[in-house]
């Protein structure tokens, strides 16, 4: 143990292998979906995302042709994209970062 109290684990499994690691959701740019529709939809399914911080992140994937709108464990990731999907915004496939 350092004197910082810090306590260094033993890595359990190979790097990458974990559930801890983050997912990312990732919403793409597309010709069918407006800023309003993508704005409304990431402030209704993913937590603490405002309506504000949607048309942010609608402007981030307009210019850059697509925006992480989520990360963290893989199964609210999971139902995020599903959320997403399933009210027509056009996801990337899950990504583990």
């Amino acid at each position: 143990m350092s004197e910082s109290g810090t306590i260094e684990l033993p890595r359990v499994g190979d790097p990458g292998s974990g559930l801890g690691d983050a997912w990312r959701v990732i919403v793409l740019n597309d010709n069918h979906n407006t800023f309003d529709g993508v704005a409304h939809t990431l402030s209704r399914v993913i937590p603490g995302v405002s309506l504000d911080d949607g048309y942010r992140i609608a402007d981030t994937i307009h210019n850059s042709g697509q925006a992480i709108v989520w990360s963290g464990p893989k199964e609210p990731a999971e139902f995020y994209w599903e959320q997403l999907n399933d009210a027509g915004l056009t996801m990337a496939p899950l990504e583990q970062g």
